[in-house]
């Protein structure tokens, strides 16, 4: 994992029903659906019955959404943990970081607050991202989080014009 200092203290925490209208506008960014499985929108209702249906057990919904609170308890981003596979001990990792918050080290925060929780409380042995090639911030924010490129994805991707590689990347915790 990268070295934390100086780096903003970030808070996971289960996601609220008070936590809609920015789930809302974050699902619904279509500038980020070409690095997201989303290319959809979503309306508030199907946002809220996820909220309200989500049992946040990761055993049970094979992943987990969590919200990100920086020290102020503002909210910074979303983090998922998905294709959670416990006989396997490894699950993929997603995260958005709000446009404000952005370029401040929160996705690092971020990747080693998860890490910890990963090792600590679900006892996995690697997480994975899947990172468009053209990603270069997301790329270089894993890496320097310990991340190694393991595979490449060979027009893994879709942008709505074009085929796109993806990297694999993998931490072993």
């Amino acid at each position: 994992m990268s070295n934390s200092y100086s780096l903003p203290v970030v808070k996971l925490r289960a996601i609220e029903p008070e936590d809609l209208d920015i789930m809302y506008s974050i699902e619904n960014d279509r500038s980020i659906w070409n690095v997201s499985v989303t290319n959809v929108p979503y309306s508030k209702q199907t946002i809220l019955n996820y909220i309200s249906n989500s049992v946040s057990d990761i055993y049970v919904d094979r992943q987990v959404r969590m919200m990100v609170e920086n020290i102020y308890g503002e909210i910074v981003g979303i983090v998922d943990i998905v294709n959670f596979e416990p006989s396997h001990l490894r699950a993929e990792i997603g995260i958005i970081i709000s446009p404000e918050f952005s370029g401040r080290g929160y996705g690092r925060a971020v990747l080693n607050a998860v890490a910890d929780y990963a090792i600590r409380i679900l006892h996995l042995h690697q997480l994975y991202a899947i990172v468009s090639v053209n990603n270069e911030r997301s790329l270089k924010m894993f890496k320097c989080c310990g991340y190694k490129e393991t595979s490449c994805l060979k027009e893994w991707l879709y942008d709505g014009k074009n085929y796109v590689d993806a990297l694999m990347l993998q931490v072993f915790l």
